[in-house]
């Protein structure tokens, strides 16, 4: 799980605010939630949330991941009930995104969005990773590497981060502080969390290394030439390309040419 802190209300009301809140009874169920959208709303819902947690009640009695989400669900309802039609009457829309993944003792860990109309929709296979927010500047890292099988929980948090990194380099209504959350299966408590401000020196790395990296392998690829004219003598397709690809010389290659083409070294 991970979330940027970024909120703005126009370009002049740009507000930092914490997007990951945990509610966890250690070895009972763990709940981690993401929220976007309006943030008095949000507010508005998690408090709620909070304070029934804090009672024993609403998510503290959740026998499922899945009616966690229900409960939220049923929160967001509420808070729409209460403040959409004074929202849309100044043109406002009651934008709220939920997405809460974790554990209840004895059940399967999952993940699931709760959209602004209150339902729920879960992970799977063959979707195996969820958004909200800003989220199209980060997706194809995401369809590229995650692979429901394969990925390991810290390969995940690294894609998680880059998600972040790439977003924030094209879009300014998203930025750190940076939270980052792992949970392995049947854990029933954090133990893992980690927040990187702006200038943490292993964020600025990782945004500094995928940029590098990212220019090697644009070298690596076949190479785009264009062809800039032809013999008038001969006939030309109409369906002759005009540009063409070309795998580019393999460095090992290079340095045995190198090799065979310098002169002998005097020697005893």
């Amino acid at each position: 799980m991970a979330s940027d802190s970024r909120t703005n209300a126009g370009h002049d009301q740009v507000n930092v605010a914490r997007k990951m809140h945990v509610f966890a009874q250690p070895g009972e169920r763990v709940f981690i939630l993401l929220s976007s959208g309006s943030l008095s709303c949000t507010q508005s819902i998690i408090t709620q949330l909070r304070r029934d947690f804090d009672e024993g009640k609403g998510l503290a009695q959740a026998p499922s991941l899945y009616d966690a989400a229900r409960i939220i669900g049923e929160e967001v309802r509420r808070v729409s009930d209460m403040d959409r039609a004074a929202l849309e009457r100044d043109e406002f829309k009651f934008n709220v995104n939920f997405i809460v993944g974790g554990q209840v003792r004895g059940e399967l860990p999952g993940l699931f969005i709760v959209y602004p109309q209150g339902n729920p929709l879960q992970a799977s296979e063959d979707s195996p990773y969820l958004q909200i927010g800003e989220t199209k500047y980060g997706r194809p890292i995401l369809d590229r590497g995650i692979r429901f099988d394969k990925t390991t929980l810290e390969e995940a948090a690294k894609y998680a981060l880059l998600s972040l990194d790439s977003t924030m380099r094209s879009n300014v209504t998203v930025g750190p502080p940076i939270d980052l959350l792992a949970y392995g299966v049947d854990e029933l408590e954090i133990t893992r969390q980690r927040r990187f401000t702006a200038n943490d020196p292993d964020l600025v790395k990782i945004g500094v290394r995928w940029e590098q990296a990212l220019r090697q392998a644009v070298a690596r690829l076949p190479q785009i030439r264009f062809r800039v004219g032809r013999d008038s003598s001969q006939p030309q397709s109409p369906q002759e390309e005009s540009i063409v690809l070309v795998e580019p010389p393999n460095p090992s290659d290079a340095a045995a040419v190198q090799a065979s083409q310098r002169p002998p070294e005097r020697g005893a």
